[in-house]
């Protein structure tokens, strides 16, 4: 707990973590995803006096990384900041590089000055899907690592190395406390083996490795843990495991979201009518925290790393320390509330295009999700494929659903465990603070009203992933309104049709039913009759 007996001066109205990083040079790996670049905007905006920020970039899609950085200053994230500070942007620095490249592609100049002159690392960089085979998992969040920690030993003024892990790198333990886990086996070892073995064979023995964990991408984040702490007293490193990362709650700005993972997904499939049921249990916590609360916590772990780093003598390293981002249960929505309360917001927020009137429930039978999914995925998914090929247009809704189904799958590992994440570290690092940087730096989520958080997600969502402004709203309710008559009079012309077939064939069926077992009887007794006689 070192970390924590540094205290914060008394309220002067300074910034103790804006001086900390103030002519500091930075590295950042990851910092295109959507976590990067709230970091970059958090660090720029909140610790302007920095020296440099180096951003690990790397050619994508034949576009060169000085053309994606112009590219990545026209996220809106950072409008607000170059409007007051168009200079800013001179502080970040491209490095054309890639964490899966021997050396992460970097050249021996770019390694030089890296070594010479970075003193604080973040490394975001990581493969999050759920759904990837072992071998690109490996390469790139357990040997991306390990070049990041290469890389870093030839920082002759390193002062913090920040690692992104997750709340759920060690999915078999009930309780996930702030400290080391031993991985399921050595990393180098699987390193080795990825390297050597084939698809098929790394297919096959894939699931004895990963004994219990739900996916690669947890697997491979505890062989990143247990990698790092091989460099245990040799590097100031400190691991962050953030929950699930969801939309701003304040920084940049209220609801800012990138990407459709995790949540976001599922509620545009909900606002959109084609999910209607989800196997969760409503009863338990929703694991989420902010993108901005998750990045407030990282720069402060940053900072207190540092401190411990610049106190110590030349050449030596405390051990390496854990920080779980999360917020604690008590002060969280359930599932159940946080589902109900963003059905609430569709109806008042809809989307200007959907397939059905939004609706279904959570499920906490698993066979009851399966019915549901059956007979409201892919019945009606099935149907109107059909009718889509009936006038010559290209099916494509069976495909969505299996798409849905997966993401479910994947997801439902997550929706019906109970999780204990520990972060007396977490909190306890906020406490020690000033004034200034409490607010500057805030992670406390005492206060958050969480019907306005949902309400801003989900607009969010609209805005800078659906592209649909507020000037959208009144066509969308209309098309709301015209969905919920549809729904309706679908609903009512499938209980009179129920109705009328019963109606209209159970006479009949009585009738049949009672003569064949009239027949039965009758052929048993004559049966007996028979024998009797003989």
């Amino acid at each position: 707990m070192e970390l924590l007996n540094n205290e914060a001066d008394s309220d002067t109205g300074v910034s103790d973590i804006a001086n900390f990083y103030a002519g500091k040079t930075i590295l950042i790996t990851g910092a295109t995803g959507f976590m990067g670049k709230v970091l970059v905007e958090k660090l720029l905006r909140s610790c302007a006096n920095l020296n440099a920020i180096y951003l690990l970039i790397r050619t994508k899609k034949g576009v060169e990384p000085s053309v994606r950085k112009e590219q990545y200053f026209r996220c809106v994230i950072f409008s607000k900041l170059l409007e007051k500070n168009p200079d800013i942007v001179h502080k970040v620095r491209i490095v054309k590089g890639d964490v899966l490249e021997p050396d992460l592609g970097l050249n021996a100049n770019d390694i030089n000055t890296l070594a010479s002159t970075v003193e604080i690392v973040f490394h975001c960089a990581a493969n999050v899907r759920f759904d990837q085979p072992l071998r690109p998992m490996v390469n790139m969040n357990v040997l991306g690592t390990l070049k990041v920690l290469q890389l870093a030993e030839k920082m002759s003024h390193l002062l913090a190395l920040i690692h992104v892990s997750t709340s759920y790198c060690q999915c078999n333990e009930s309780v996930l406390e702030e400290r080391a886990y031993a991985a399921p086996q050595n990393p180098f070892a699987i390193i080795e083996m990825v390297e050597t073995m084939d698809d098929a064979g790394l297919a096959e023995i894939t699931p004895k490795l990963l004994n219990g964990l739900p996916n690669t991408y947890a697997y491979s984040k505890a062989l990143s843990e247990d990698l790092i702490c091989r460099y245990n007293k040799k590097l100031p490193v400190i691991v962050t495991r953030p929950s699930i990362v969801t939309a701003a709650i304040h920084e940049p700005m209220p609801g800012w979201i990138e990407g459709v993972n995790g949540p976001t997904g599922l509620m545009i499939g909900a606002a959109r009518g084609v999910i209607r049921s989800m196997h969760c249990n409503p009863d338990y916590a929703s694991t989420v925290i902010p993108v901005d609360k998750a990045i407030n916590g990282m720069i402060l772990c940053g900072y207190q790393r540092g401190k411990v780093s610049a106190g110590s003598k030349a050449g030596q390293q405390s051990q390496v320390e854990f920080c779980n981002l999360c917020i604690s249960s008590k002060a969280l929505m359930s599932w159940g509330e946080s589902i109900e309360t963003g059905r609430k917001f569709f109806y008042e927020t809809p989307l200007s295009f959907a397939l059905w009137y939004p609706g279904g429930s959570i499920k906490r039978n698993y066979y009851h999700h399966l019915f549901c999914v059956i007979f409201f995925h892919y019945l009606p998914a099935y149907f109107i494929d059909f009718w889509l090929l009936i006038f010559g247009q290209k099916p494509f809704l069976v495909n969505v659903q299996r798409k849905i189904s997966t993401g479910l799958k994947l997801l439902q590992y997550y929706t019906t465990k109970d999780w204990d994440f520990r972060n007396e570290k977490f909190q306890e690092m906020s406490n020690t603070l000033n004034a200034t940087d409490q607010e500057l730096f805030d992670t406390s989520v005492s206060q958050v009203n969480w019907e306005t958080y949902i309400s801003n997600y989900i607009r969010g969502m609209r805005t800078y992933i659906l592209g649909e402004s507020d000037a959208t709203l009144p066509y969308a309710k209309k098309v709301l309104r015209r969905l919920y008559i549809l729904d309706w009079v679908s609903k009512i012309l499938f209980f009179t049709l129920t109705f009328w077939f019963l109606w209209t064939h159970l006479d009949g069926f009585v009738e049949k039913s009672d003569t064949f077992i009239r027949s039965s009887l009758y052929s048993i007794y004559s049966e007996h009759n028979s024998t009797i006689h003989t």
